[in-house]
This record gives structure tokens, sequence and C-alpha cells, in this order.
């Protein structure tokens, strides 16, 4: 994942500012000089971690769903790797021994 170019701090008071406003997310986000679809994405998935919103997924469920398909992805590799080594040997056992 890249690394965001607003602060943690920005996105924080960004958040806080356009769930407490009546106003619109797109004025909020052009008051705050920021695309509005930034600011739509940052609300909804805090809308997600706080529970308000059942339809996407947690921030931690999101990081350990990334785990996870590390992990299996890593796994898989290795798998892959023993398969290969085992071709191998069997076929050193296999060929004929001189006398």
């Amino acid at each position: 994942m890249r690394a965001s170019k607003y602060p943690p701090e920005f996105r924080e008071r960004a958040v806080r500012i356009a769930r407490e406003s009546d106003r619109p997310i797109a004025a909020v986000a052009r008051d705050l000089g920021m695309h509005h679809e930034t600011l739509r994405v940052w609300v909804r998935q805090d809308e997600a971690d706080d529970g308000t919103r059942s339809d996407r997924l947690t921030t931690a469920e999101r990081e350990e769903l990334a785990a996870l398909r590390r992990e299996n992805r890593d796994l898989r590799r290795s798998n892959e790797i023993l398969k290969a080594a085992s071709v191998f040997f069997a076929r050193e056992l296999d060929q004929p021994r001189p006398r």
C-alpha cells in the first residue's frame, strides 16, 4: 500500500468535519482543498470502522485479509518449491546406479 499524501491527523479532522456537518461531502472537501471522492471513501471507511455501516470491511478486517492473502501466497510458493524438490530427488533416486 502506498503512503497517503495526507497526514493521519488531517484525515481524522476531515472525516470528523464531514460527519458532523450538514453540508455535502463535496462542499467540505472543496473547503479542505481535496478531492471529494477521497473524503467520501474516508467517511465510508470510518462508518464501517465504528459499526454504522455494514456493507464494507473494517480497517482491522482489511488488514487481517491482506495478511492472510500474503501468508497464503507465501505458503503456495513454499509448496511449489517443495514439489519441485521432491520431483528432483525422485529423479535422482530413479537413476540406475553404476556397479
